[in-house]
């Protein structure tokens, strides 16, 4: 099992001020952002990344816009700056939300000079994006995934020819001459990635076996991998536990209460990040029918995130208790987290990528240092061999790709 760390860089002095108008992103003005503790904050959580390469942890960097809940509004711009001050961390970007992206070209240009500068380490997200940022990118949600798709094959087209220029005529994006400088040192392309929350997208992953990653939320995790897994098994491969990430909230203490209260703190994110204004939340078109279904079953505000028991969870208001009933959270000490990781582990059919979400509201800078440092030391090493009995991938998902 591999773990990469992440933090969404969050400007949480903002957040009392945006839960009391009702919404966080979009419409929060920036005149409640001090630029002056910014820079101060994003130069702490970078000496926090550099931290994870020292101690052996991956890296994961993902975008936000318009959010006072992420101040990454560049992966490629983020891992530029990781990328140059680490040495051995892999560099996941999940990623760059190329349906919203105006020039697919120019994303595949940021992976590529991104790989080259650190010697072959990154990891590629194409991601669909949040959609409380239709509004700002000014997409159109009905047509977004016939967009998304597109980017996505002309992404890895570039990224893969070598030979000279070609030429790119499509329903969204047209080029005379695509010849990108300089090449990925990963050929054909970079390790490819791409998150979902449903059984449709497990599907489509394993038919171009890409790893599937989703966060926070054990129960829609399970039937998209094994929809996954079956879909790749019709096509005659095994897809092992390397095809699959999940992202959880992790707090490690010294005691059990130390964790939990660490774990409570980074769960902050998760109540605040779906602080947004009803006509944002759910842009007609964006999402498919089943995921509309879904969401009108639990409640009809998106709430889709159900405990052990099936029981609709409130992430907004959920105890650090009920966030773990989810598997939105570890926490404890390192033995309550290795045991919490090896269930969810075998309750999944495996598992070969935690993302770490270490850090998180207002967890401070010692705080998560002792976090991301406990993990490593006393959690990291036994999840090493968690997998070792299971089948891994029976074909190399590239070549699936590029068939």
């Amino acid at each position: 099992m591999r773990v990469w760390y992440f933090s969404e860089m969050a400007y949480h002095p903002a957040w009392d001020e945006g839960l009391k108008r009702g919404s966080l992103r979009v419409d929060l003005p920036s005149s409640n952002f001090d630029p002056a503790e910014g820079t101060r904050l994003l130069n702490r959580y970078l000496d926090e990344f550099r931290l994870c390469d020292e101690v052996g942890l991956d890296i994961m960097v993902n975008e936000h816009h318009s959010t006072a809940t992420c101040l990454t509004v560049s992966a490629p711009m983020a891992l530029s700056i990781i990328a140059r001050e680490t040495k051995k961390a892999r560099l996941l970007s999940l990623g760059s939300p190329i349906a919203n992206r105006p020039d697919p070209v120019r994303v595949a240009e940021e992976m590529a000079w991104l790989d080259v500068l650190s010697g072959g380490r990154l990891e590629m997200g194409l991601v669909k994006g949040a959609p409380y940022e239709i509004a700002p990118a000014n997409s159109n949600p009905a047509r977004l995934m016939r967009r998304y798709w597109e980017a996505h094959d002309l992404i890895l087209k570039t990224l893969s020819t070598t030979t000279g220029p070609f030429n790119w005529e499509g329903e969204y994006f047209q080029y005379r001459n695509v010849n990108i400088w300089p090449r990925a040192v990963q050929q054909p392309t970079p390790p490819v990635w791409m998150t979902g929350l449903s059984v449709e997208t497990g599907r489509i992953a394993a038919e171009r076996g890409h790893v599937v990653g989703t966060l926070l939320s054990g129960g829609v995790a399970k039937p998209m991998f094994e929809a996954y897994r079956q879909r790749a098994k019709e096509l005659g491969w095994v897809a092992g536990p390397d095809r699959f990430a999940y992202a959880a909230c992790i707090g490690v203490g010294h005691t059990r209460a130390e964790g939990i209260r660490r774990a409570d703190l980074i769960v902050d994110y998760v109540r605040t990040a779906g602080v947004v204004r009803e006509p944002f939340v759910n842009p007609p078109g964006y999402n498919s029918i089943g995921a509309n279904v879904a969401m009108l079953k639990a409640g009809g505000k998106g709430g889709f995130v159900k405990d052990r028991a099936g029981n609709t969870v409130d992430q907004t208001k959920a105890t650090v208790e009920q966030f773990m009933e989810t598997d939105t959270v570890f926490a404890g000490t390192p033995d309550d987290v290795v045991a919490q990781i090896k269930d969810f582990n075998e309750r999944m059919g495996g598992v070969g990528h935690i993302l770490f979400f270490g850090q998180g509201g207002h967890l401070d800078h010692k705080d998560t240092v002792e976090n991301i440092s406990l993990f490593a030391k006393e959690v990291f090493p036994r999840l090493q061999e968690l997998n070792a009995g299971r089948e891994p991938s029976a074909r190399r998902p590239a070549a699936i790709a590029a068939e």
